[in-house]
C-alpha cells in the first residue's frame, strides 16, 4: 500500500491511499478520514459509495462529511467505483465501465476480468483498513449516493450483521425497473434477470429486510428521480413495516449541494447506531 496523500483534517487525518486489489486485480485508491480519536485505539467507521463518474474524491472533497465524522469520532471511507487502469475494459457511455461499477461482481465478458466492486467493498477493503489502521471492524456502518447508495442499500441487506445501519442520499432503488440498472445488469451480470433480484434494494427489502436503522434522502427536483424510483423502495419498507426513515426534500436535486446540506443528519444517524450498546 502506498501513501498518496496525508492532510490533518478537523484535528484527525485525511488520507489517500493506492494499493494493488486482487478483487479488481489492478491497483484501487481510496480516502480514509481518521479522527483525532484514533491515535488512542479502534474507531467505528462510515463507508461512503460514490455515484456515476465519481472517483474516491468526489464526495472526500464535496460531501462535507469529515467536520461532522469528527465530533462523532468516527472513520470514514471513500471507495472508488470502479477498477481502473489501461487494461480494464470501458465503454464511451458515462453509466457503463469506469466509474460505473454499480457494487456487483461481473459475471460477463469484456467485464468479469476487473469489475468485482462487490467483492472489493465488502471483503478486501474492508480487511486492508482493519489490517493497517486503527478501524474497529465490528462497528461499521454504510452510506452513499445515487448508484452508491443503490451499493449501501443491497450491501447492507446481502450482509446481516455487518452494518449497524444504512443511509442513503438519492439511491437508484429499483434497478431491474429502470435504465439506470438493467443496462448494467445486462453487461456486467448476463440477461438472466434472476441473477439481477440480489442487487435490486427494492426488491431486497421485499425479501430480506435490514436488521437495524435505515434513513434515506431524496430530492423532490431531482432531475434523475424517474430513474431513481424512490416510490418502489418506500412500498418495499412499507409492506414489510421496516424500520427506516424516508424522506422527500422539498426543492433539493441530486447535486452535492443535497448531499452536504443533509449530510450531518446522515452522519448524526449512523453514530447512535454505531455508538448504541
Amino acid at each position: 500500500m502506498e501513501t498518496q496523500s496525508e492532510n490533518a483534517c478537523f484535528g484527525g487525518v485525511q488520507g489517500v491511499y493506492t494499493h494493488k486489489s486482487e478483487a479488481c486485480a489492478c491497483d484501487m485508491t481510496f480516502g480514509l478520514f481518521l479522527p483525532e480519536e484514533a491515535r488512542d485505539g479502534p474507531v467505528p467507521v462510515l463507508w461512503y459509495l460514490s455515484g456515476l463518474t465519481c472517483t474516491h474524491e468526489n464526495a472526500m472533497t464535496k460531501a462535507g462529511a469529515q467536520g461532522w465524522a469528527a465530533e462523532q469520532g468516527i472513520a470514514l471511507v471513500f471507495p472508488d467505483t470502479s477498477p481502473r487502469g489501461d487494461g480494464v475494459a470501458d465503454d464511451d457511455a458515462y453509466d457503463l465501465g469506469k466509474g460505473a461499477g454499480f457494487y456487483v461482481n461481473a459475471t460477463q465478458d469484456p467485464w468479469k476480468p476487473h469489475y468485482r466492486m462487490w467483492d472489493y467493498v465488502a471483503q478486501e477493503l474492508p480487511a486492508l483498513i482493519a489490517e493497517h489502521f486503527a478501524i474497529d471492524a465490528d462497528r461499521q456502518a454504510i452510506t452513499g449516493h445515487s448508484m452508491g447508495g443503490h451499493g449501501a442499500l443491497t450491501l447492507a441487506m446481502n450482509l446481516p450483521g455487518h452494518f449497524k445501519s444504512v443511509s442513503a442520499f438519492a439511491p437508484i432503488s429499483n434497478p431491474v425497473a429502470s435504465d439506470w440498472g438493467r443496462k448494467q445488469l445486462t453487461a456486467y451480470l448476463g440477461s438472466d434477470e434472476k441473477a439481477w433480484a440480489a442487487h435490486d434494494a427494492s426488491l431486497l427489502m421485499r425479501e430480506k429486510g435490514f436488521d437495524g436503522p435505515v434513513l434515506v434522502d431524496t430530492g423532490t427536483k431531482d432531475q434523475f428521480i424517474d430513474l431513481l424510483r424512490p416510490e418502489a423502495f418506500a412500498e418495499a419498507t412499507t409492506a414489510r413495516r421496516q424500520q427506516a426513515i424516508l424522506r422527500m426534500q422539498p426543492g433539493y436535486d441530486h447535486s452535492y449541494f443535497f448531499i452536504s446540506t443533509f449530510m450531518e443528519d446522515h452522519v448524526a444517524f449512523h453514530a447512535e447506531a454505531l455508538y448504541a450498546g
